[in-house]
């Protein structure tokens, strides 16, 4: 299956063909269907059959391997028969939120030290938890810093390494929970240029201004070490 989101995550739709239709899902020869993972929502939308009848998608889903998206239809509707052509179109608004929100994230990596121990981008908001034992958070400075990083406007843009370059650069891993997916023999980056580079197989904008202004919500005690920081994008 060909992915196309990991090229460009602007993508809205495109022309695919139905290559199995069952319970679990349906797969597609190629998508711009970001599958649930990396802490980050799977993409809502339509399939459009020739016909012009409209397939509701309500989720997307990791199949067998990291190569495999299962689109999830809307819980009732007929299935389109193997080889159907179809054109395959992302709730683009909703994405987009998710593509500044999990930027954002990136961007809280940069101003907060520390391992981060769980993740979660939401429609509009989102959280990151850190391994931060002891430690106080200033809530408007993280805010201030934020909104300054994002008004600066740096370039963002994934590029591959490979897995012996990210084994001999430990250091660019943040997550002490979840790692990298290894065995391809190769690893996407996110680098955030001058300011944050770290594995993420998730979509995101072009530039930090796209996220628009944020601010911090509650910082919560998440067990003895745990840290959760969580940020909301004001619209």
């Amino acid at each position: 299956m060909e992915l196309l989101f990991r090229e460009d995550a602007y993508l809205k739709r495109c022309e695919a063909r139905v290559t199995f239709a069952g319970p679990e899902g349906l797969r597609l020869d190629r998508t711009v269907f970001y599958p649930t993972g990396g802490g980050q929502p799977g993409d809502s939308g339509f399939l459009t059959l020739d016909d012009g009848t409209k397939l509701r998608i309500a989720d997307a889903r990791k199949g067998e391997t990291h190569e495999d998206v299962l689109h999830i239809p809307e819980e009732g509707s007929p299935l389109p028969a193997v080889g159907t052509q179809v054109t395959a179109e992302i709730d683009w608004e909703r994405r987009h939120r998710h593509m500044r929100m999990h930027t954002c994230m990136h961007l809280l990596c940069s101003v907060v030290t520390g391992d981060v121990t769980g993740g979660q981008v939401g429609d509009g908001k989102g959280r990151l938890d850190f391994n931060l034992p002891d430690t106080q958070l200033d809530k408007e400075h993280i805010t201030a810093e934020l909104n300054r990083l994002i008004g600066e406007d740096h370039a963002v843009a994934p590029r591959w390494i490979s897995e012996e370059e990210l084994e001999q650069q430990p250091e660019l891993v943040r997550t002490m929970s979840v790692k990298p997916p290894a065995g391809g023999g190769r690893v996407r980056l996110l680098d955030i240029a001058g300011v944050d580079l770290q594995p993420c197989g998730g979509t995101h904008v072009q530039r930090t201004g796209e996220i628009g202004s944020v601010r911090i919500g509650k910082i919560e005690n998440k067990g003895r070490q745990n840290r959760r920081i969580n940020i909301l994008l004001e619209k």
